[in-house]
Protein backbone atom coordinates (compact mmCIF):
# COMPACT_ATOMS: atom_id res chain seq x y z
CA UNK A 1 0.00 0.00 0.00
CA UNK A 2 2.99 2.21 1.13
CA UNK A 3 4.29 1.57 -2.28
CA UNK A 4 1.16 2.59 -4.37
CA UNK A 5 0.54 5.94 -2.11
CA UNK A 6 4.35 6.44 -2.98
CA UNK A 7 4.20 5.71 -6.72
CA UNK A 8 1.04 7.77 -6.88
CA UNK A 9 2.92 10.79 -5.08
CA UNK A 10 5.74 10.38 -8.01
CA UNK A 11 3.40 10.46 -10.49
CA UNK A 12 1.55 13.60 -9.41
CA UNK A 13 4.85 15.10 -9.00
CA UNK A 14 6.18 14.28 -12.62
CA UNK A 15 2.80 15.74 -14.07
CA UNK A 16 2.41 19.20 -12.08
CA UNK A 17 6.57 19.06 -13.04
CA UNK A 18 5.37 18.80 -16.01
CA UNK A 19 2.97 21.21 -16.30
CA UNK A 20 5.20 24.16 -15.30
CA UNK A 21 7.94 23.42 -17.67
CA UNK A 22 4.85 23.05 -20.58
CA UNK A 23 3.47 26.65 -18.96
CA UNK A 24 7.34 28.05 -18.88
CA UNK A 25 8.01 27.08 -22.78
CA UNK A 26 4.11 28.69 -23.62
CA UNK A 27 5.36 31.72 -22.10
CA UNK A 28 8.80 32.08 -24.01
CA UNK A 29 6.57 30.77 -27.41
CA UNK A 30 4.36 34.48 -26.42
CA UNK A 31 7.46 36.31 -26.06
CA UNK A 32 9.30 35.44 -28.99
CA UNK A 33 5.85 35.65 -30.86
CA UNK A 34 5.51 39.00 -29.92
CA UNK A 35 8.81 40.30 -30.12
CA UNK A 36 8.54 38.78 -33.76
CA UNK A 37 5.25 40.90 -34.90
CA UNK A 38 6.79 43.93 -33.31
CA UNK A 39 9.52 43.62 -35.65
CA UNK A 40 6.92 43.03 -38.57
CA UNK A 41 4.76 46.10 -37.51
CA UNK A 42 7.90 48.40 -37.56
CA UNK A 43 7.99 50.29 -40.80
CA UNK A 44 10.92 50.12 -42.28
CA UNK A 45 10.21 50.72 -45.40
CA UNK A 46 8.92 54.24 -44.60
CA UNK A 47 12.68 54.41 -43.49
CA UNK A 48 14.08 52.92 -46.44
CA UNK A 49 11.98 55.38 -48.37
CA UNK A 50 13.44 58.21 -46.96
CA UNK A 51 16.74 57.56 -49.22
CA UNK A 52 14.71 58.53 -52.17
CA UNK A 53 15.32 62.41 -51.52
CA UNK A 54 18.84 61.36 -52.88
CA UNK A 55 19.74 60.45 -56.25
CA UNK A 56 19.40 56.74 -56.13
CA UNK A 57 22.40 55.55 -58.58
CA UNK A 58 26.22 54.64 -57.90
CA UNK A 59 26.89 53.86 -54.22
CA UNK A 60 23.76 54.79 -52.51
CA UNK A 61 21.76 52.85 -55.25
CA UNK A 62 23.67 49.85 -53.86
CA UNK A 63 23.45 50.56 -50.24
CA UNK A 64 19.45 51.05 -50.99
CA UNK A 65 19.13 47.81 -52.38
CA UNK A 66 21.41 45.80 -50.05
CA UNK A 67 19.10 47.18 -47.16
CA UNK A 68 15.87 46.26 -48.85
CA UNK A 69 16.84 43.06 -50.19
CA UNK A 70 18.16 42.05 -46.60
CA UNK A 71 14.49 43.81 -45.04
CA UNK A 72 12.42 41.29 -47.61
CA UNK A 73 14.50 38.67 -46.39
CA UNK A 74 13.60 39.53 -43.00
CA UNK A 75 10.12 39.54 -43.53
CA UNK A 76 9.49 37.04 -46.11
CA UNK A 77 11.65 34.75 -44.88
CA UNK A 78 13.09 34.64 -41.77
CA UNK A 79 10.15 35.82 -39.75
CA UNK A 80 7.90 33.22 -41.17
CA UNK A 81 10.12 30.41 -40.56
CA UNK A 82 10.65 31.87 -36.96
CA UNK A 83 6.50 31.02 -36.69
CA UNK A 84 7.59 27.30 -37.84
CA UNK A 85 9.92 27.06 -35.51
CA UNK A 86 7.66 28.54 -32.21
CA UNK A 87 4.89 25.87 -33.52
CA UNK A 88 7.31 22.82 -33.24
CA UNK A 89 8.31 24.20 -29.79
CA UNK A 90 4.98 24.05 -28.77
CA UNK A 91 3.90 20.87 -29.88
CA UNK A 92 7.84 19.12 -28.17
CA UNK A 93 6.19 20.73 -25.21
CA UNK A 94 2.76 19.25 -25.43
CA UNK A 95 4.77 15.90 -25.75
CA UNK A 96 6.67 16.79 -22.68
CA UNK A 97 9.77 16.93 -24.76
CA UNK A 98 10.94 20.35 -22.57
CA UNK A 99 14.78 19.32 -24.18
CA UNK A 100 14.20 19.85 -27.70
CA UNK A 101 11.53 22.59 -27.19
CA UNK A 102 13.82 24.77 -25.03
CA UNK A 103 16.82 24.25 -28.31
CA UNK A 104 14.24 25.47 -30.60
CA UNK A 105 13.07 28.24 -28.57
CA UNK A 106 17.35 28.79 -27.82
CA UNK A 107 17.65 28.98 -31.46
CA UNK A 108 14.86 31.20 -32.17
CA UNK A 109 16.06 33.75 -29.82
CA UNK A 110 19.34 33.52 -31.34
CA UNK A 111 17.81 34.55 -35.21
CA UNK A 112 15.37 37.28 -33.47
CA UNK A 113 18.74 39.52 -31.89
CA UNK A 114 20.64 38.85 -35.38
CA UNK A 115 17.58 39.73 -36.81
CA UNK A 116 17.37 43.05 -34.69
CA UNK A 117 20.93 43.63 -35.25
CA UNK A 118 20.63 43.57 -39.10
CA UNK A 119 17.79 46.13 -38.39
CA UNK A 120 19.98 48.65 -36.19
CA UNK A 121 22.83 48.28 -39.02
CA UNK A 122 20.55 49.16 -41.95
CA UNK A 123 18.93 52.53 -40.33
CA UNK A 124 22.36 53.31 -39.00
CA UNK A 125 23.85 53.12 -42.21
CA UNK A 126 20.90 55.02 -43.46
CA UNK A 127 21.27 58.11 -41.04
CA UNK A 128 25.07 57.73 -41.49
CA UNK A 129 24.54 58.40 -44.94
CA UNK A 130 21.49 61.20 -44.29
CA UNK A 131 23.30 62.99 -42.06
CA UNK A 132 26.48 63.08 -44.16
CA UNK A 133 24.59 64.13 -47.57
CA UNK A 134 22.75 66.83 -45.21
CA UNK A 135 26.11 67.45 -43.44
CA UNK A 136 27.92 68.30 -47.01
CA UNK A 137 25.13 70.15 -48.26
CA UNK A 138 25.48 73.07 -45.11
CA UNK A 139 29.05 72.74 -45.95
CA UNK A 140 28.81 73.56 -49.61
CA UNK A 141 26.23 75.96 -48.96
CA UNK A 142 28.91 78.13 -46.99
CA UNK A 143 31.67 77.22 -49.36
CA UNK A 144 30.39 78.52 -52.59
CA UNK A 145 30.06 82.28 -51.16
CA UNK A 146 33.33 81.92 -49.60
CA UNK A 147 34.69 81.21 -52.84
CA UNK A 148 32.98 83.75 -54.49
CA UNK A 149 34.14 85.88 -52.16
CA UNK A 150 37.75 85.23 -52.24
CA UNK A 151 37.84 85.66 -55.75
CA UNK A 152 36.47 89.16 -55.60
CA UNK A 153 39.07 90.27 -53.27
CA UNK A 154 41.35 89.16 -55.73
CA UNK A 155 40.20 90.43 -58.87
CA UNK A 156 39.75 93.87 -56.86
CA UNK A 157 42.93 94.01 -54.73
CA UNK A 158 45.68 92.35 -57.30
CA UNK A 159 48.14 94.62 -56.36
CA UNK A 160 48.13 94.16 -53.15
CA UNK A 161 49.08 90.42 -53.50
CA UNK A 162 52.18 91.27 -56.06
CA UNK A 163 53.43 88.04 -58.04
CA UNK A 164 51.62 85.86 -55.49
CA UNK A 165 48.18 86.75 -57.05
CA UNK A 166 48.42 83.99 -59.96
CA UNK A 167 49.58 81.57 -56.88
CA UNK A 168 46.46 82.38 -55.43
CA UNK A 169 43.92 82.78 -58.94
CA UNK A 170 45.17 78.89 -59.90
CA UNK A 171 44.48 77.46 -56.18
CA UNK A 172 41.07 78.83 -56.13
CA UNK A 173 40.56 77.26 -59.48
CA UNK A 174 41.54 73.94 -58.36
CA UNK A 175 39.23 74.81 -55.32
CA UNK A 176 36.45 75.70 -57.91
CA UNK A 177 37.47 72.22 -59.49
CA UNK A 178 37.34 70.35 -56.07
CA UNK A 179 33.55 71.80 -56.03
CA UNK A 180 32.42 70.43 -59.64
CA UNK A 181 34.26 67.08 -58.38
CA UNK A 182 32.22 67.31 -55.16
CA UNK A 183 28.43 67.72 -57.02
CA UNK A 184 29.65 65.41 -59.99
CA UNK A 185 29.48 62.84 -56.92
CA UNK A 186 26.44 63.94 -55.74
CA UNK A 187 24.80 63.33 -58.88
CA UNK A 188 26.30 60.19 -58.97
CA UNK A 189 25.43 58.74 -55.70
CA UNK A 190 28.25 58.90 -54.11
CA UNK A 191 27.70 60.86 -51.22
CA UNK A 192 30.42 58.97 -48.64
CA UNK A 193 33.44 59.66 -51.43
CA UNK A 194 31.34 63.63 -51.73
CA UNK A 195 31.89 63.93 -48.00
CA UNK A 196 35.51 63.31 -47.80
CA UNK A 197 35.31 65.62 -50.95
CA UNK A 198 34.05 68.70 -48.83
CA UNK A 199 36.24 68.16 -45.63
CA UNK A 200 39.09 68.72 -47.90
CA UNK A 201 37.62 70.97 -49.59
CA UNK A 202 36.89 72.98 -46.59
CA UNK A 203 40.21 72.51 -45.22
CA UNK A 204 41.87 74.02 -48.19
CA UNK A 205 39.92 76.67 -48.13
CA UNK A 206 40.28 77.92 -44.57
CA UNK A 207 44.12 77.64 -45.29
CA UNK A 208 43.88 79.90 -48.76
CA UNK A 209 40.86 82.34 -46.65
CA UNK A 210 43.67 82.78 -43.67
CA UNK A 211 46.71 83.11 -46.04
CA UNK A 212 44.73 85.93 -48.36
CA UNK A 213 43.74 87.59 -45.38
CA UNK A 214 47.21 88.20 -43.74
CA UNK A 215 49.27 88.29 -47.09
CA UNK A 216 48.37 92.06 -47.89
CA UNK A 217 49.35 93.07 -44.42
CA UNK A 218 52.67 91.23 -44.31
CA UNK A 219 53.38 91.71 -48.30
CA UNK A 220 53.19 95.51 -47.29
CA UNK A 221 55.78 95.93 -44.91
CA UNK A 222 58.05 93.13 -46.68
CA UNK A 223 58.48 94.98 -50.00
CA UNK A 224 57.92 98.84 -48.67
CA UNK A 225 57.51 99.76 -45.32
CA UNK A 226 60.49 97.68 -43.76
CA UNK A 227 62.91 98.55 -46.50
CA UNK A 228 62.40 102.08 -46.45
CA UNK A 229 62.64 101.74 -42.59
CA UNK A 230 65.85 100.19 -42.74
CA UNK A 231 67.16 102.08 -45.31
CA UNK A 232 66.45 105.81 -43.17
CA UNK A 233 67.99 104.02 -40.74
CA UNK A 234 71.04 103.84 -42.52
CA UNK A 235 70.76 107.32 -43.42
CA UNK A 236 70.21 107.71 -39.95
CA UNK A 237 73.49 106.32 -39.00
CA UNK A 238 75.21 107.94 -41.75
CA UNK A 239 74.36 111.45 -40.07
CA UNK A 240 74.94 110.39 -36.74
CA UNK A 241 78.55 109.23 -37.87
CA UNK A 242 79.23 112.53 -39.68
CA UNK A 243 77.70 114.26 -36.32
CA UNK A 244 80.63 112.44 -34.26
CA UNK A 245 78.56 109.85 -32.50
CA UNK A 246 80.08 107.15 -32.13
CA UNK A 247 78.39 104.18 -33.12
CA UNK A 248 81.39 102.53 -34.91
CA UNK A 249 81.10 99.43 -32.12
CA UNK A 250 77.36 98.91 -32.52
CA UNK A 251 77.54 97.68 -35.76
CA UNK A 252 74.50 98.26 -36.97
CA UNK A 253 75.22 99.12 -40.81
CA UNK A 254 76.12 95.21 -41.32
CA UNK A 255 73.04 94.27 -39.45
CA UNK A 256 70.89 96.57 -41.46
CA UNK A 257 72.17 95.18 -44.32
CA UNK A 258 71.63 91.72 -43.28
CA UNK A 259 67.74 92.44 -42.78
CA UNK A 260 67.71 94.11 -45.76
CA UNK A 261 68.91 90.62 -47.28
CA UNK A 262 65.98 88.61 -45.05
CA UNK A 263 63.22 90.53 -46.62
CA UNK A 264 64.50 89.77 -50.39
CA UNK A 265 64.52 86.05 -49.33
CA UNK A 266 61.10 86.63 -47.79
CA UNK A 267 59.93 88.53 -51.00
CA UNK A 268 60.65 85.47 -52.75
CA UNK A 269 58.47 83.15 -50.90
CA UNK A 270 55.57 85.53 -51.23
CA UNK A 271 55.84 85.41 -54.75
CA UNK A 272 54.86 81.84 -54.24
CA UNK A 273 52.18 82.83 -52.31
CA UNK A 274 54.34 81.62 -48.84
CA UNK A 275 53.52 83.57 -45.97
CA UNK A 276 55.45 81.58 -42.90
CA UNK A 277 58.90 82.59 -43.74
CA UNK A 278 57.80 86.10 -43.76
CA UNK A 279 55.17 86.20 -41.02
CA UNK A 280 58.52 85.07 -38.79
CA UNK A 281 61.15 87.41 -39.62
CA UNK A 282 58.68 90.53 -40.21
CA UNK A 283 57.67 90.90 -36.88
CA UNK A 284 61.64 90.34 -35.15
CA UNK A 285 62.86 93.01 -37.70
CA UNK A 286 60.59 95.64 -36.44
CA UNK A 287 61.22 94.86 -33.06
CA UNK A 288 64.80 95.07 -33.67
CA UNK A 289 64.50 98.08 -35.38
CA UNK A 290 63.04 99.55 -32.12
CA UNK A 291 65.74 98.10 -30.38
CA UNK A 292 68.52 99.99 -32.99
CA UNK A 293 66.73 103.51 -32.48
CA UNK A 294 66.67 103.33 -29.01
CA UNK A 295 70.25 102.44 -28.34
CA UNK A 296 71.16 104.96 -31.00
CA UNK A 297 68.66 107.30 -28.84
CA UNK A 298 70.62 106.43 -25.58
CA UNK A 299 73.73 107.04 -27.32
CA UNK A 300 72.68 110.35 -28.18
CA UNK A 301 72.14 111.10 -24.95
CA UNK A 302 75.28 109.86 -23.65
CA UNK A 303 77.37 111.78 -25.48
CA UNK A 304 74.82 115.15 -24.65
CA UNK A 305 75.43 113.79 -20.69
CA UNK A 306 79.47 113.57 -21.28
CA UNK A 307 79.70 116.96 -23.03
CA UNK A 308 77.50 118.86 -19.96
CA UNK A 309 78.86 116.88 -17.19
CA UNK A 310 82.66 116.21 -17.62
CA UNK A 311 83.22 120.08 -16.64
CA UNK A 312 81.70 119.34 -13.73
CA UNK A 313 83.09 116.31 -12.52
CA UNK A 314 86.61 117.66 -13.01
CA UNK A 315 85.59 120.81 -10.81
CA UNK A 316 83.86 118.74 -8.21
CA UNK A 317 86.83 116.06 -8.26
CA UNK A 318 89.13 119.25 -8.04
CA UNK A 319 87.96 120.41 -5.38
CA UNK A 320 87.92 117.19 -3.61
CA UNK A 321 91.37 116.59 -3.83
CA UNK A 322 92.14 120.16 -2.83
CA UNK A 323 90.04 119.28 0.37
CA UNK A 324 91.99 116.24 0.62
CA UNK A 325 95.65 118.30 0.36
CA UNK A 326 94.18 120.32 2.81
CA UNK A 327 93.28 117.05 5.32
CA UNK A 328 96.81 115.73 4.62
CA UNK A 329 98.89 118.76 5.70
CA UNK A 330 96.92 118.61 8.77
CA UNK A 331 97.39 114.71 9.08
CA UNK A 332 101.60 115.73 8.63
CA UNK A 333 100.84 118.06 11.56
CA UNK A 334 98.64 115.77 13.51
CA UNK A 335 101.53 113.06 13.57
CA UNK A 336 104.28 115.36 15.42
CA UNK A 337 101.91 115.58 18.03
CA UNK A 338 99.38 112.43 18.11
CA UNK A 339 99.97 108.81 17.35
CA UNK A 340 97.27 107.78 14.62
CA UNK A 341 95.25 104.17 14.64
CA UNK A 342 96.48 102.01 12.26
CA UNK A 343 92.96 101.74 10.78
CA UNK A 344 92.89 105.31 10.41
CA UNK A 345 96.11 105.90 8.41
CA UNK A 346 94.42 102.94 6.62
CA UNK A 347 91.16 104.93 5.49
CA UNK A 348 93.63 107.62 5.12
CA UNK A 349 95.75 105.97 2.05
CA UNK A 350 92.56 104.61 0.86
CA UNK A 351 91.21 107.80 0.21
CA UNK A 352 94.34 109.28 -1.57
CA UNK A 353 94.74 106.14 -3.32
CA UNK A 354 90.86 106.22 -4.44
CA UNK A 355 91.46 109.84 -5.33
CA UNK A 356 94.63 109.17 -7.35
CA UNK A 357 92.52 106.85 -9.71
CA UNK A 358 89.78 109.15 -10.01
CA UNK A 359 92.38 111.45 -11.30
CA UNK A 360 94.03 109.11 -13.41
CA UNK A 361 90.52 107.76 -15.12
CA UNK A 362 89.49 111.98 -15.62
CA UNK A 363 92.65 112.34 -17.63
CA UNK A 364 92.15 109.13 -20.03
CA UNK A 365 87.94 110.23 -20.11
CA UNK A 366 89.05 113.70 -21.07
CA UNK A 367 91.53 112.06 -23.56
CA UNK A 368 88.62 110.05 -24.68
CA UNK A 369 86.25 112.82 -25.43
CA UNK A 370 88.63 114.76 -27.55
CA UNK A 371 89.67 112.14 -29.64
CA UNK A 372 87.38 110.86 -32.66
CA UNK A 373 86.08 107.38 -32.93
CA UNK A 374 87.66 106.42 -29.89
CA UNK A 375 85.15 105.11 -26.78
CA UNK A 376 81.34 104.85 -26.74
CA UNK A 377 79.75 107.87 -25.39
CA UNK A 378 77.35 105.24 -23.65
CA UNK A 379 81.11 103.83 -22.07
CA UNK A 380 82.35 107.32 -21.04
CA UNK A 381 79.11 108.38 -19.39
CA UNK A 382 78.86 105.38 -17.35
CA UNK A 383 82.31 106.24 -16.33
CA UNK A 384 81.58 109.59 -15.56
CA UNK A 385 78.34 108.38 -13.44
CA UNK A 386 80.64 106.48 -11.11
CA UNK A 387 82.98 108.52 -10.87
CA UNK A 388 80.01 110.94 -9.40
CA UNK A 389 79.29 108.21 -7.41
CA UNK A 390 82.77 107.30 -5.69
CA UNK A 391 83.71 111.22 -5.28
CA UNK A 392 80.05 111.24 -2.94
CA UNK A 393 81.27 108.07 -1.03
CA UNK A 394 84.82 109.80 -0.97
CA UNK A 395 83.03 113.12 0.35
CA UNK A 396 81.53 111.55 3.38
CA UNK A 397 84.25 109.00 4.27
CA UNK A 398 86.93 112.43 4.21
CA UNK A 399 84.46 113.89 6.49
CA UNK A 400 84.24 110.49 8.93
CA UNK A 401 87.99 110.77 8.87
CA UNK A 402 88.08 114.45 9.68
CA UNK A 403 85.79 114.28 12.53
CA UNK A 404 87.97 111.44 13.61
CA UNK A 405 90.91 113.26 13.82
CA UNK A 406 89.30 116.33 15.06
CA UNK A 407 87.97 114.34 17.79
CA UNK A 408 91.88 113.54 19.07
CA UNK A 409 92.39 117.44 20.28
CA UNK A 410 88.77 116.83 21.58
CA UNK A 411 89.88 113.47 23.41
CA UNK A 412 93.07 115.08 24.81
CA UNK A 413 91.28 117.91 26.44
CA UNK A 414 88.66 115.50 27.70
CA UNK A 415 91.18 113.17 28.77
CA UNK A 416 93.02 116.50 30.92
CA UNK A 417 89.69 117.41 32.04
CA UNK A 418 88.75 113.44 33.47
CA UNK A 419 92.11 113.33 34.59
CA UNK A 420 91.84 117.14 36.64
CA UNK A 421 88.22 115.71 38.15
CA UNK A 422 89.94 112.34 39.28
CA UNK A 423 92.81 114.03 41.38
CA UNK A 424 89.74 116.31 42.96
CA UNK A 425 87.95 113.35 44.13
CA UNK A 426 91.31 111.54 45.99
CA UNK A 427 91.87 115.08 47.34
CA UNK A 428 88.52 114.89 48.21
CA UNK A 429 88.79 111.21 50.15
CA UNK A 430 91.75 112.49 51.82
CA UNK A 431 90.34 115.39 53.17
CA UNK A 432 87.05 113.31 54.49
CA UNK A 433 89.49 110.90 55.73
CA UNK A 434 91.56 113.51 57.81
CA UNK A 435 88.10 115.32 59.22
CA UNK A 436 86.76 112.38 60.29
CA UNK A 437 86.98 111.44 64.02
CA UNK A 438 87.93 107.95 63.45
CA UNK A 439 91.25 106.69 65.60
CA UNK A 440 93.10 106.23 62.01
CA UNK A 441 93.04 104.82 58.53
CA UNK A 442 93.70 101.17 57.87
CA UNK A 443 96.80 100.82 55.89
CA UNK A 444 95.33 98.58 52.56
CA UNK A 445 93.12 102.10 51.97
CA UNK A 446 96.69 104.45 52.38
CA UNK A 447 97.88 102.12 49.83
CA UNK A 448 95.10 102.02 47.33
CA UNK A 449 94.76 106.01 47.66
CA UNK A 450 98.97 105.44 47.01
CA UNK A 451 98.23 103.52 43.89
CA UNK A 452 95.29 105.69 42.46
CA UNK A 453 97.18 108.65 42.83
CA UNK A 454 100.19 106.57 40.64
CA UNK A 455 97.82 105.49 38.05
CA UNK A 456 96.64 109.38 37.88
CA UNK A 457 100.53 110.25 37.45
CA UNK A 458 100.87 107.50 34.74
CA UNK A 459 98.20 109.12 32.82
CA UNK A 460 99.63 112.33 32.94
CA UNK A 461 102.57 110.64 31.73
CA UNK A 462 100.95 109.43 29.06
CA UNK A 463 99.53 112.61 27.76
CA UNK A 464 102.89 114.40 27.92
CA UNK A 465 104.48 111.96 24.94
CA UNK A 466 105.22 113.02 21.51
CA UNK A 467 103.10 111.70 19.60
CA UNK A 468 100.12 111.59 21.62
CA UNK A 469 98.96 108.08 21.98
CA UNK A 470 95.24 108.48 22.66
CA UNK A 471 94.66 104.53 23.33
CA UNK A 472 97.22 104.89 25.46
CA UNK A 473 95.58 107.78 27.57
CA UNK A 474 92.11 106.39 27.50
CA UNK A 475 93.71 103.17 28.81
CA UNK A 476 95.17 104.76 31.93
CA UNK A 477 92.05 106.95 32.76
CA UNK A 478 90.32 103.97 32.73
CA UNK A 479 92.50 102.46 35.22
CA UNK A 480 92.79 105.21 37.22
CA UNK A 481 89.10 106.01 37.15
CA UNK A 482 88.51 101.98 38.38
CA UNK A 483 91.38 102.69 41.38
CA UNK A 484 89.53 106.17 42.54
CA UNK A 485 86.01 104.40 42.40
CA UNK A 486 87.01 101.95 44.73
CA UNK A 487 89.13 104.29 47.11
CA UNK A 488 85.80 106.42 47.23
CA UNK A 489 83.74 102.89 47.86
CA UNK A 490 85.98 101.42 50.35
CA UNK A 491 86.20 104.71 52.43
CA UNK A 492 82.70 105.46 52.86
CA UNK A 493 82.66 101.77 53.86
CA UNK A 494 85.03 102.26 56.86
CA UNK A 495 83.46 105.49 58.05
CA UNK A 496 79.91 104.16 57.85
CA UNK A 497 81.37 100.68 59.85
CA UNK A 498 83.35 103.25 62.04
CA UNK A 499 80.31 105.45 63.02
CA UNK A 500 77.78 102.94 63.77
CA UNK A 501 80.57 100.80 65.97
CA UNK A 502 80.56 104.23 67.94
CA UNK A 503 76.95 103.91 68.21
CA UNK A 504 76.54 100.33 69.20
CA UNK A 505 79.15 100.60 72.47
CA UNK A 506 77.46 103.83 73.36
CA UNK A 507 73.96 102.10 73.03
CA UNK A 508 75.23 99.03 74.99
CA UNK A 509 77.11 101.00 77.88
CA UNK A 510 74.18 100.97 79.55
CA UNK A 511 74.35 97.34 80.02
CA UNK A 512 78.02 97.07 80.94
CA UNK A 513 77.63 97.22 84.53
CA UNK A 514 75.11 94.61 84.72
CA UNK A 515 76.76 92.42 82.42
CA UNK A 516 80.39 91.07 82.72
CA UNK A 517 81.00 89.23 79.52
CA UNK A 518 79.32 91.88 77.37
CA UNK A 519 81.67 94.25 78.89
CA UNK A 520 84.34 92.21 77.89
CA UNK A 521 83.18 92.20 74.58
CA UNK A 522 82.70 95.91 74.22
CA UNK A 523 86.14 96.10 75.91
CA UNK A 524 87.71 93.58 72.82
CA UNK A 525 85.49 95.65 70.20
CA UNK A 526 87.21 99.37 71.46
CA UNK A 527 89.98 97.61 70.75
CA UNK A 528 89.69 96.31 67.30
CA UNK A 529 88.26 100.08 66.93
CA UNK A 530 91.84 101.42 68.14
CA UNK A 531 93.26 99.24 65.74
CA UNK A 532 91.96 100.31 63.20
CA UNK A 533 89.96 97.51 62.41
CA UNK A 534 86.56 98.50 62.18
CA UNK A 535 84.56 95.89 60.65
CA UNK A 536 85.64 93.43 63.08
CA UNK A 537 85.18 95.99 65.79
CA UNK A 538 81.08 96.42 64.34
CA UNK A 539 80.71 92.30 64.43
CA UNK A 540 82.03 92.26 68.01
CA UNK A 541 79.71 94.93 69.28
CA UNK A 542 77.11 93.88 67.35
CA UNK A 543 77.02 90.50 68.70
CA UNK A 544 77.91 91.47 72.37
CA UNK A 545 74.76 94.16 72.07
CA UNK A 546 72.22 91.25 70.25
CA UNK A 547 73.10 89.02 72.52
CA UNK A 548 71.44 91.04 75.54
CA UNK A 549 69.08 92.55 73.25
CA UNK A 550 68.06 91.10 70.18
CA UNK A 551 67.35 93.72 67.64
CA UNK A 552 69.11 95.89 68.81
CA UNK A 553 71.35 96.49 66.02
CA UNK A 554 68.56 96.88 63.71
CA UNK A 555 67.32 99.70 65.58
CA UNK A 556 70.43 101.36 66.09
CA UNK A 557 70.77 101.41 62.43
CA UNK A 558 67.34 103.17 61.35
CA UNK A 559 68.43 105.81 63.91
CA UNK A 560 71.82 106.40 61.88
CA UNK A 561 69.73 106.33 58.81
CA UNK A 562 67.66 108.99 60.15
CA UNK A 563 70.05 110.79 61.56
CA UNK A 564 71.80 111.07 58.12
Amino acid sequence: MAYLIGSILIVIALIITGLIMRKRVYDEVDRLESWKMEIMNRNIASELSRIKGLNLSGETQEKFESWKARWERIVTKELPDIEEYLFDAEEAADRFRFPSAKKTLRNVDQTMQSIEQSIEDILEELNQLMNSEESSRKEIERIEPDLKALRKTLSQNRHQYGEAEKVFDSELDELVQQLEHYHEMVNSGDYTQARNVVEELKLKLDNLKSTMEEFPAIYQKSKYDLPQELNELLSGLREMKEGGYRIEHLGFEKEVQHHKNKLEECMEYLKSGEISQAKAAVPEIEERIAEMYQLLEKEAIARNYVEAKIGPYQEALNNMIEKFDVTKEEVETLKESYYLEDSDMEKYFTLEKTLTHLRKQLEETAEAVEADNSSAHSDLRLEIENGFNELETIEEKHEEFKERIRNLRKDELEAKESLQNLRNQLYQVNRKLNKSNIPGVPTFLWNKMDEAAGKNSHVMTALEKQPLDMTEVQNALAEAKTAIDYVIEETEKILDQAQLTEQVIQYANRYRSQYPELAAKLAEAERLFRSYEYELALEHAARAVEGIEPGALKHIEQFQKTAN
